[in-house]
């Protein structure tokens, strides 16, 4: 299966030119997408755009998508939400969680993560794919290339259960691959030069994942 996983979007329309270009070309199965989706003052625009994709389109709202993007993703036939819960597509699970919180140094999901945790246990599993805006604190979360912005819950969930993979955005300086004990973190992010992963997963397998510019 051929995962195109994008994240930071932000209602860009070259942004979205760029993953138009990418599903011509690649041929992905599923667009799975890591958060900061819209532009704020636009945010139906960048929903209906995603939407109207021609593939299957998983998604989770980030901290520049407003509360109401999370209606919006709900309500569009083209999307499919993953904030917690489970969307199989061929034969791979998707798990996934709204939100992020900026503050110093770090990034919280939300504020009353433990709730959030307990939601997300049961369905997660080491074949999983998880989605979250936020990358594992000390993974992938570099800011000004000194100071570590990732989610320290993040990290603790993926200690913990080893999802096969892990996809996410949020941090704009820091495309690129990572392992966090077995799972592979992705973060997919196409700010700056970015353009998003392709992700090779075969459940069983050790994802294979190559980062577009």
């Amino acid at each position: 299966m051929r995962i195109y996983a994008v994240a930071d979007i932000h209602g860009r329309q070259d942004k979205m030119a760029l993953i138009r270009e990418n599903i011509a070309r690649f041929k992905p199965d599923v667009l799975v997408v890591a958060g900061d989706i819209t532009h704020p003052a636009r945010p139906q625009a960048g929903i209906s755009q995603i939407g109207e994709l021609p593939l299957p389109v998983l998604a989770i709202r980030g901290n520049s998508d407003r509360s109401r993007v999370e209606s919006l993703i709900e309500e569009h036939p083209g999307i499919h939400s993953l904030h917690l819960r489970e969307v199989s597509v061929n034969g791979v699970d998707f798990v996934g969680v709204h939100g992020t919180i900026p503050v110093p140094f770090r990034s919280r999901v939300c504020l009353r993560e433990k709730r959030f945790r307990e939601q997300l246990d049961p369905l997660l599993r080491g074949h999983s794919v998880l989605v979250a805006h936020p990358p594992p604190l000390g993974f992938l979360d570099e800011v000004l290339g000194r100071f570590h912005a990732g989610s320290k819950s993040i990290l603790e969930i993926i200690s913990r259960v080893q999802p096969a993979l892990f996809l996410c955005g949020h941090i704009h300086e820091r495309p690129g691959t990572a392992f966090v004990g077995k799972t592979l973190v992705v973060n997919c992010t196409l700010a700056r030069k970015g353009a998003g992963a392709l992700i090779e997963f075969e459940r069983g397998r050790v994802p294979e994942a190559m980062m577009l510019a």
